[in-house]
């Protein structure tokens, strides 16, 4: 006899803010793709209500003594003075951040202990498919955690993905009221030939300066849009202006840089599709850039041991693959650049005539990798089907 189908489970992500915009970006995504799907009830954990707000607007108008619901994610304060609630069936404790003792105590005391997950940062190193889902004892509490790690193959997690994200990105596109329509409302120009728009998204970057001096000698119009983020104060300087204002366009030669407001998630998306060179940073907007399918720069966060330097070189040996020589190296001389990782010293402003020489043939490589990573299933599909198999072998 067949037994009866096992009920949705809760689901419980903590996510401690610790730099930018990068920790709850990924919470947040991972958050509304699990609700959407409908896997069950979604609680997440936050200790920074402000950098919340920040990509999801919503949030703002609630009181965060109380939270609420926004796209069917519970959402809620994490203070320093946390109370323990009802464990969810799944708990994610995002990036090793420690959960509160007080929840942890709670989980312990579960009849059926919840399955218990630390997500981990995306990385393309090898040593993680032999990382992931490996469990790791609790030395004090009848309690077991799993690792689980997001990648770019079959034997890691994946990569964060909605199921209709791709089909709307197409629609964006191709319909006259998506990108056209986009690019019109902003002053950029609409086809293709008449000028590249760069979208430029960063940590502090001096480089930047030189870029951008090299960018006005440009033959052909380019258009950059700046979101508000830490990079403005060094566009500013190198345009030799105050930090200009939202709506600002400062232009140089062929360069027209436009200031844009710091947007949602979804609004951000719309940004990489409207681009033709997307410069991304830390890792949710890098992973976004490679579904936008267009080239773009990685910007790497900075470890003061250089760890990311093996960390960039590790993606670059997986992204490269199949591509000229030319091109590849292309491509890796300026991304080693503008992550100031280049051994002969090259920098962004050297390296860019060759990199924008590449962009056609990195342009028909970006759709072919983007086509062959959604071929495998993505991090919120194989988060359930893993956390379902440790349910199972609970039970």
């Amino acid at each position: 006899m067949d037994s009866a189908p096992r009920a949705r489970p809760k689901w419980e992500i903590f996510c401690q803010v610790v730099d930018n915009f990068g920790d709850i970006g990924v919470c947040w995504r991972l958050a509304r793709d699990l609700a959407r799907r409908e896997e069950g009830a979604v609680r997440l954990w936050v200790d920074d209500w402000a950098v919340l707000a920040r990509i999801c607007p919503a949030a703002a108008a609630l009181d965060p003594a109380v939270g609420g619901k926004v796209e069917g994610v519970d959402l809620r304060h994490w203070t320093p003075a946390f109370a323990a609630s009802a464990p969810g069936e799944i708990v994610i404790e995002a990036f090793a951040c420690e959960l509160p003792p007080a929840q942890l105590e709670a989980m312990a005391a579960q009849a059926l202990p919840p399955v218990w997950i630390n997500l981990e940062y995306l990385s393309a190193e090898d040593w993680v498919a032999g990382c992931h889902g490996l469990a790791s004892p609790h030395p004090r509490v009848a309690l077991v955690k799993h690792f689980f790690f997001p990648g770019f193959d079959a034997n890691t997690g994946g990569l964060l993905r909605e199921p209709d994200l791709l089909a709307r990105r197409d629609r964006f596109v191709t319909q006259p009221q998506g990108r056209a329509a986009w690019r019109a409302a902003r002053g950029l120009p609409v086809a293709d030939d008449e000028g590249l728009v760069v979208s430029l998204f960063a940590y502090e970057q001096p480089a930047v300066r030189a870029l951008l001096h090299a960018w006005e000698q440009s033959l052909r119009p380019i258009h950059v849009l700046v979101p508000v983020s830490r990079i403005l104060p060094d566009v500013a300087a190198a345009l030799d202006c105050a930090i200009p204002a939202v709506g600002t366009c400062i232009e140089r030669g062929a360069l027209c840089v436009h200031v844009l407001p710091f947007t949602d998630q979804d609004g951000y998306d719309e940004l990489l599709w409207a681009c033709d060179l997307n410069f991304v940073r830390g890792e949710d907007s890098f992973v976004r850039a490679q579904w936008a399918a267009r080239p773009f720069v990685w910007q790497i966060y900075p470890q003061t041991d250089t760890a990311h330097h093996d960390k960039l070189e590790a993606f670059l040996a997986r992204y490269l693959v199949g591509l000229p020589p030319a091109v590849a190296d292309a491509q890796a001389r300026f991304w080693r650049a503008w992550n100031d990782c280049a051994d002969d010293e090259t920098t962004p402003a050297a390296a860019w005539p060759a990199f924008a020489g590449a962009l056609p043939v990195l342009a028909a490589h970006a759709r072919a990798w983007c086509e062959a990573q959604a071929a495998l299933p993505d991090l919120a599909h194989r988060l359930t089907k893993f956390c379902s198999h440790i349910q199972d072998g609970a039970g």
